[in-house]
């Protein structure tokens, strides 16, 4: 996890958010571009990590895997069905919500598997296998044994937010009136020049509007 984040981090960036569908939301028998071009606008994924959402969606580099998703082929109906692979749909559907970003994708045909102890916390409109159903079945179906998984990381401006906030969280700590919070020998010296660092990772992840923002911020600090 390490060395991939590092792959997806330059120019001065050190940070990955995380992102997940689970289960990824696709019917039974449904080809991956037929899942993907329901969700035109955005990604069907959710924030894993502390950051708040932005309403437009955009990102440096990320690297996202699929699995559990069919690989059939059938007549194209759309761009992304005329692709010679799922792995070069994804790969087109990515970059046309994330238009210049470097994107990394992987599918695998092998789903998550969800057997004991696995925690069922699913929906009753998911068959065995994970797949959405329209309506709930008329029978309580049994445990669902596996689900198809879309999982990212990513490199985003959203990092800013949470990287600032915690430069802000951590700037306002009175370290002086804790006569413990520097005996593992680190100075205050130091402990400033790594809340130094701390903003200015922050304004790695700034863009063209964030930086007037930035800007803003800093001079009512």
């Amino acid at each position: 996890m390490m060395h991939l984040a590092e792959m997806l981090t330059f120019s001065g960036r050190k940070v990955v958010a995380a992102w997940a569908s689970l289960p990824f939301p696709a019917r039974p028998g449904c080809l991956l571009p037929d899942a993907l071009c329901a969700h035109p606008q955005a990604v069907p994924w959710k924030l894993l990590s502390p950051c708040r959402a932005r309403k437009v969606s955009g990102c440096f580099a990320q690297s996202v895997v699929l699995r559990g998703v069919c690989k059939e082929r059938k007549p194209p109906a759309s761009p992304l069905h005329a692709c010679g692979s799922t792995e070069e749909a994804l790969q087109r559907y990515l970059h046309t919500l994330f238009p210049g970003a470097l994107s990394t994708s992987h599918v695998l045909e092998q789903p998550c598997h969800t057997q004991p102890p696995y925690p069922q916390f699913f929906s009753p409109l998911l068959t065995r296998q994970g797949f959405l159903l329209d309506k709930p079945p008329r029978y309580p179906s049994a445990a669902v044994e596996s689900i198809p998984v879309l999982a990212a990381l990513q490199s985003a401006p959203l990092l800013r937010t949470l990287l600032r906030g915690l430069y802000t969280e951590l700037q306002r700590l009175k370290t002086r009136r804790w006569a413990s919070f520097f005996s593992a020998g680190v100075e205050q010296g130091d402990f400033q020049e790594a809340l130094e660092e701390l903003r200015t990772l922050s304004q790695a992840y700034e863009t063209g509007g964030e930086a007037d923002e930035s800007e803003d911020e800093a001079d009512s600090d």
